[in-house]
């Protein structure tokens, strides 16, 4: 089943759980959605080749019991033209009482569906989404809600790591290099991602966890580079923290040993 969405105003957080009296709703009888939770409070991330498929699970009550979905439609908060290129897959409902179940759509985002979808920038789509469902009672109940949750859907990112020379003796300066980038959904390309803090970190060897040595902001296409002076052998990697419109992403470490 495809569904082709089309585009609404939402609100704003990684994850809003609103009831149906907080939100825009109308139907018939006594029908309510209680609580919807998107890919479970986690963002959606969209790369430029894997489809993306993630759970919208909606709390529905009536005296009645309930039916099941109608209607899901999912859609960018803030790019009206070009933010609707999620679709509705399938859905299941588990029965929780005689009056309220869990309804879980699933959505499914294809990166290679999104440069056509319009003629508007759908990078501008990334950040704030919005659900509007619409659910059914055994009783012929039903209720369309506008807004019910707010999530973010975020481009995909990558970072790499180099550090030279290796060996390096101890007291000698290192370079560590690095490139920031990501997803663009209009060529299905990833490209560097300039202006951006990330964070470098060390690990001596041995240790369990990283720490923070020093912040840098990404140059032209996304490029990093700065010199540390070495005082142990150990991993260095590059951490980014994302933004509301791009992921976090965290570097593969790169190991480097004493002479």
């Amino acid at each position: 089943m495809r569904h082709r969405l089309w585009a609404v105003a939402g609100g704003a957080a990684a994850l809003t759980l609103l009831t149906a009296t907080g939100a825009h709703a109308e139907g018939e009888g006594d029908i309510r959605v209680t609580k919807t939770v998107v890919n479970g409070g986690k963002n959606v991330i969209v790369g430029t080749t894997k489809a993306v498929d993630y759970p919208v699970a909606i709390t529905i009550k009536d005296d009645s019991g309930v039916k099941g979905l109608t209607d899901v439609s999912t859609f960018s908060a803030t790019n009206h033209e070009g933010g609707g290129f999620a679709e509705w897959t399938d859905s299941t409902c588990v029965k929780k009482s005689s009056t309220t179940s869990v309804c879980t759509a699933t959505m499914r985002i294809t990166p290679a569906w999104i440069p056509d979808y319009s003629d508007a920038d759908s990078n501008k789509a990334a950040g704030e989404w919005t659900v509007n469902a619409t659910v059914k009672a055994n009783d012929g109940d039903y209720w369309i809600s506008d807004y019910i949750a707010d999530y973010k859907v975020k481009r995909a990112s990558r970072l790499t790591t180099d550090a030279t020379p290796e060996p390096v003796a101890k007291g000698a300066k290192l370079t560590i290099n690095g490139k920031l980038t990501r997803a663009n959904w209009e060529n299905l390309e990833y490209h560097g991602f300039t202006g951006q803090t990330a964070k470098l970190q060390f690990r001596p060897a041995g240790g369990a966890h990283y720490s923070t040595v020093k912040t840098v902001t990404t140059g032209t296409h996304g490029k990093l580079s700065t010199k540390v002076t070495v005082t142990s052998a150990g991993s260095w990697r590059w951490y980014f923290p994302g933004t509301t419109t791009t992921a976090r992403v965290v570097s593969v470490g790169d190991a480097v040993k004493l002479k």
